[in-house]
């Protein structure tokens, strides 16, 4: 008798397949140009704060962004003070850097909350429907009957200005969009075939709803999530630009525009530096955002 053994494919490992799914996934990214530089400004700023993160808590620079200099208030930009002074003579640049871990770090952490809250509400309600359903949908809309920065707003007032109480304000706003957003995927994703194998084999409910379901509606989730950072952060700046958000002197953006906002005719820079980083992080997330979306739809054309 022979001694040669049917050939056999190895199995694929995992680590290899996430890597091809990556490349895939960033092959499909590239194509669209905008989210790619808005990738790369994200990934650029997130260093950037993290290093502003240091230099605030150890001094790295030698720079102490609250310290004020009456003598050298309400100078525009130069050599020495790249961004320029505000009205208390701190300069704006260092103020920039070290409120950029504090924005993104609200945004961030609002759009985590949500989705812990959300996601979860969002997959009983969908799985299991009935009058679960009913309930959890008519809570979310109640929530949604009030617009999002009214609802943060709302909170903030009863709870007190804080960088905590912000951060849970807006997470609070948006539940029902990550719930929603999950409900319906759920809906659509329960009534496959596979899901009723799974089910015929004796799999319990949170096995399907955790280990078949959720991954396979994670890109909905991430969408979402990215482009709803932008909107924690307009949310957050809103805010402290109110004066119910992150309290002064902490230099945070929206609060630095609600210092500069009384010498915009005479210091417009004191305004528009931390403007400006608003508006290139949130267009950063759109951009990035809309690609993603594209990028990881299976039914997007080529």
């Amino acid at each position: 008798m022979s001694n040669i053994q049917p050939s056999q494919v190895p199995a694929t490992k995992p680590a290899n397949r996430r890597l091809d799914n990556f490349k895939d996934f960033y092959k499909k990214l590239r194509k669209n140009k905008a989210a790619l530089v808005g990738l790369y400004v994200l990934v650029f700023l997130f260093f950037v704060s993290i290093f502003g993160a240091l230099d605030a808590n150890y001094n790295i620079l030698g720079v102490n962004s609250n310290a004020t200099n009456l003598t050298d208030k309400l100078l525009g930009p130069s050599a020495q003070y790249w961004f320029g002074t505000d009205h208390l003579g701190r300069d704006i640049f260092y103020r920039v850097l070290h409120g950029m871990y504090i924005t993104l770090g609200v945004g961030f952490a609002a759009t985590f909350m949500a989705a812990l809250v959300g996601v979860p509400i969002g997959l009983l309600a969908g799985y299991y429907g009935g009058w679960l359903d009913t309930v959890i949908m008519r809570l979310m809309d109640v929530l949604l009957a009030f617009p999002g920065i009214l609802l943060a707003l709302a909170i903030v007032s009863v709870l007190g200005g804080s960088t905590f109480n912000v951060t849970v304000a807006i997470a609070i706003g948006a539940l029902p969009q990550f719930a929603r957003i999950v409900r319906g995927s759920t809906l659509t994703t329960r009534k496959l075939e596979y899901i009723d194998a799974i089910r015929a084999l004796g799999a319990r409910d949170g096995k399907i709803i955790f280990q078949h379901i959720l991954p396979n509606i994670m890109s909905p989730i991430i969408v979402n999530t990215t482009l709803f950072v932008a909107t924690a952060i307009l949310s957050a700046a809103g805010l402290s630009f109110l004066g119910l958000g992150v309290q002064p002197p902490t230099p945070e953006w929206g609060a630095m525009l609600n210092d500069g906002r009384n010498y915009m005719y005479q210091a417009a820079h004191i305004t528009f530096f931390p403007g400006m980083m608003i508006v290139i992080v949130v267009l950063a997330f759109n951009l990035f955002g809309d690609g993603l979306r594209d990028a990881l739809d299976p039914k997007a054309k080529k």
